[in-house]
């Protein structure tokens, strides 16, 4: 007979690095949803931890109610409430261990003062190279262990090559055991991403058609129409291969190619994650194109080239596009190439995986033109407009035979209404013990090698105009026989 269940946990939520954008934008809003829509308990607690001393309680308060009057859709008239109950600070100043040993005592009053069950989620809301200085701090303040549970949450990108990504793996498991660690990716969190795994292995349809033996190529295009902003110091250094390649369309590809896993869990899963990882050779530059986006429009709007903005060199040879051929050399994949896209202040902002399948046997329709028989197509939108496509042909209504392109079309939006936010739908795993949207320490390692001659010897960018998508010299990925990439 089971015991009784466990006591409902009130958990403590550390985020270090409070008052930057990712903050304001993002956690803040997924915390104050979670907590209106009853996901966390009320008496849940949020410490927020930065270097700046000008915050206490009551400013930061204001701070964080103002970003989500501005950013939450959720219940403006509580926002002011929940921030005056939830939310405290404290300044980390320099980062000494004096500094992290007054966090450990704010965190250890925090918990009293709200009856919280000792369970707590370190957030590390920082760009890269704060990382090991501050998991360092954390945990020699004695926060990597508490009267419950504590689970640490990394940001991307973790690490900025295989070198680097192994010496912060070493580095957090001094501290952490893997169990505690999350790794996270946002896109993972999307309901359409995680769809994926639904819609292959929950409908025969598909999975039996899903290899070498019917499909012939697929792409993945993770599209922005946006440039830099504010992010100019930061992309710089990092370009498109770091800040997008090396792990969402990653990620994409390895939930489309894996196999059946064993069970619907956090192992099983990135188990066959990792084995498709580990079944593509390293990329050679002959297989990527590089692109920088030069001035042009956007939504009839004039923007700048990519050296034009603020806070870019003028001599920045970063790439803003990257595209790619990869081929998994395994059973299920041989010979299949994917196609890897992404890019800034491209034609739209869109992201999207599309299957091909073969074409049928031309001897059929020898009275037709061949390329008017249309292979089908199964289109999978995961922001925005988000949903599936199947493309497939049809006899056009007349006395000839003819073809005609159609589409079965499916929308989240039309049929369950507005999705879930990412960043609550894994800030509530986390708070769950669930690993299964999070990216283990062999996974990021076998990423980052894929892509570590590119890095070292990385392609010169071609110019592509704003608004465009992307350069000319990214066809010539394709196989002559192919089709171009898809339009979305």
């Amino acid at each position: 007979m089971a015991g009784p269940a466990p006591p409902p946990t009130r958990p403590l939520f550390v985020v270090v690095g409070a008052t930057g954008d990712l903050m304001r934008r993002m956690l803040l809003p997924a915390l104050y949803g979670l907590s209106a829509d009853d996901h966390l308990p009320a008496e849940s607690a949020v410490l927020g931890a930065a270097r700046t001393s000008s915050f206490d309680d009551a400013s930061y308060q204001a701070w964080a109610a103002a970003g989500l009057k501005e950013f939450s859709p959720y219940h403006p008239d509580a926002i002011d409430p929940w921030c005056r109950k939830v939310l405290h600070y404290q300044s980390i100043g320099e980062g000494t261990p004096a500094d992290y040993q007054n966090l450990a005592a704010r965190v250890a009053k925090v918990e009293a003062d709200h009856q919280l069950s000792g369970d707590r989620v370190l957030y590390l809301a920082l760009p890269y190279e704060a990382f090991a200085p501050t998991i360092k701090g954390l945990a020699e303040a004695g926060l990597n262990h508490g009267p419950g549970w504590t689970r640490i949450v990394i940001e991307k990108p973790f690490g900025r090559d295989l070198e680097t990504a192994r010496d912060l793996n070493a580095l957090v498991h001094t501290y952490f055991d893997e169990p505690s660690i999350y790794r996270i990716d946002h896109y993972l969190g999307k309901e359409t991403v995680q769809n994926l795994l639904v819609l292959r292995f929950a409908n025969v349809l598909f999975e039996s058609l899903w290899s070498r033996d019917r499909v012939t190529k697929v792409e993945i295009t993770v599209a922005e129409d946006l440039g830099v902003e504010a992010r100019a110091a930061y992309y710089d250094r990092a370009g498109a291969l770091r800040d997008m390649v090396q792990n969402h369309l990653t990620q994409l590809l390895s939930l489309i190619a894996m196999e059946v896993p064993a069970a619907f869990d956090a192992d099983a899963i990135r188990n066959e994650k990792v084995k498709v990882l580990h079944s593509i050779a390293p990329v050679e530059p002959e297989q990527a194109v590089f692109g920088q986006y030069t001035a042009g429009w956007i939504a009839g709007a004039a923007v700048p080239a990519y050296r034009s903005e603020s806070g870019v060199p003028a001599g920045s040879t970063t790439e803003t596009f990257v595209a790619l051929r990869l081929k998994i050399e395994n059973w299920r994949w041989q010979g299949v190439p994917f196609y890897l896209r992404t890019g800034k202040r491209l034609g739209n902002r869109v992201t999207q995986v599309v299957v091909n399948f073969q074409r049928p046997p031309v001897t059929f329709f020898r009275d037709l033109d061949p390329d008017e028989v249309h292979s089908n197509e199964l289109v999978m939108t995961l922001q925005p407009d988000e949903g599936f496509d199947l493309v497939f042909e049809v006899k056009a209504p007349g006395q000839t035979v003819a073809t005609k392109t159609e589409r079965m079309r499916f929308r989240y939006a039309e049929q369950f209404g507005n999705l879930p936010d990412a960043y609550q739908t894994l800030l509530l795993d986390v708070v769950e013990g669930d690993a299964t949207l999070f990216v283990r320490a062999d996974e990021v390692e076998a990423s980052w090698r894929l892509y570590a001659k590119l890095l070292a010897q990385p392609p010169a960018p071609h110019d592509y105009a704003a608004g465009s998508w992307g350069p000319d010299a990214a066809q010539g990925l394709l196989h002559p026989d192919e089709e171009p990439w898809s339009r979305p």
